[in-house]
């Protein structure tokens, strides 16, 4: 069976739906492809963190290209819950990046001069001052550095928002569909090949996060693309015992709308093994209760573990194909997929509507001058 669309998206995460959104607004035929279920894997795992300030310190393209994606979700976040008739459990109670010692202390103090220079908002707070808004956090601490635009979602149901509300414009959702070829003829790309026959497009996007290098290796490009494993788990105090989310080098603890108060993430370098370890649970665990003492005697709820894709340079990849015309890429989001989703699929859009006249810094030209080692990932 031949199926046709103007745009095909391999991958049903967070930014293969951010994608389909984006063309389906733009009045594209779109259609996903999803080897599981839609945000089966990263996207439903993050903790929803959108820590452009929290998680990024350079002022670079990538930080610039985070502060514009979390500007978007003011006013995508209601128009997604209007469009899908989900609650996405947006919260902007700040972000807390917590000083352990003093040579923490010293570089907080430093980033936030460094970010009052390009006009973003963050403030030093004393052990005093903190905890004065956060009573339950450890007195042990130095201080923190405040963020208050930093807020968080949840990200399954942000996921899974961006999905319906594309269904809503018309795009179609395939799961349980492996993408088994792409259809590749005169350097452009025709369609792909899957397990329930072929689908034909103008434009292929792949966004399969840490899976891919895999797919695109039947194309014959070696993305590298690093798989890195993330431990996570969730607790139910009685009460509520933080307002805004606390986070520290190796931990952060995530309060959420429902009452729940989810704890991450542990870092395992090429790894695909989504079993939750007892190592990487205690070790979570401890950390959680240095930075807030009484999460220890909070009711039990669940543990998982959840595969993000890490680019060799810590950039994401978003940009055509360096050898096929209209097969187009968009991964390498690592911990700021949910954060970067919004930009991410107007950026892609843009260029498949060949509207984008500005220089593209992620796109694959890069790959020129790497020696395709590995040497300088980030983490």
């Amino acid at each position: 069976m031949r199926r046709h669309f103007d745009s095909l998206i391999v991958g049903g995460g967070i930014i293969g739906s951010s994608i389909a959104f984006q063309l389906a607004k733009r009045g594209y035929k779109v259609a996903v492809l999803e080897k599981g279920k839609v945000a089966g894997k990263a996207s439903g795992a993050a903790a929803g963190i959108l820590g452009t300030q929290t998680e990024l310190t350079e002022d670079d393209p990538l930080f610039r290209m985070a502060c514009k994606s979390r500007s978007l979700y003011r006013s995508l976040i209601p128009e997604l819950e209007d469009l899908s008739q989900l609650h996405i459990g947006w919260r902007n109670k700040g972000t807390y990046k917590v000083a352990v010692d003093q040579d923490q202390e010293r570089e907080l103090k430093r980033l936030i001069e460094r970010q009052a220079e390009l006009e973003e908002r963050a403030e030093w707070l004393s052990i005093e001052e903190l905890l004065k808004r956060e009573p339950s956090i450890s007195s042990e601490l130095r201080g923190a550095m405040f963020i208050p635009e930093d807020g968080q979602l949840e990200a399954k149901e942000l996921s899974h928002a961006f999905a319906k509300a594309s269904v809503s414009l018309g795009a179609e959702f395939f799961e349980f569909i492996n993408v088994a070829d792409f259809i590749l003829q005169e350097g452009k790309v025709l369609g792909v090949k899957t397990t329930a026959g072929e689908f034909l497009a103008d434009s292929v996007v792949v966004a399969s996060g840490a899976w891919s290098r895999e797919v695109l290796e039947r194309t014959g490009l070696s993305l590298p693309i690093i798989p890195v494993k993330g431990e996570c788990f969730s607790v139910i105090p009685e009460s509520p015992l933080i307002q805004g989310t606390i986070f520290s080098h190796g931990c952060y603890l995530v309060p959420k709308c429902s009452g729940r108060v989810l704890v991450g993430a542990t870092v395992k370098v090429n790894s695909f093994d989504e079993k939750v370890t007892i190592d990487g649970v205690s070790s979570l665990m401890a950390k959680a209760q240095a930075l807030v003492p009484g999460i220890g005697k909070a009711e039990w709820d669940r543990a998982w573990a959840g595969i993000r894709p890490q680019s060799a340079d810590g950039q994401p990849f978003l940009g055509e194909h360096p050898d096929y015309k209209g097969l187009y890429i968009a991964t390498g989001h690592f911990r700021n997929g949910i954060l970067l989703a919004p930009v991410t699929g107007e950026l892609i859009a843009d260029l498949i509507e060949g509207k984008s006249d500005q220089p593209n810094p992620f796109d694959l030209t890069r790959l020129d001058s790497w020696d395709h080692t590995g040497k300088g990932v980030l983490l």
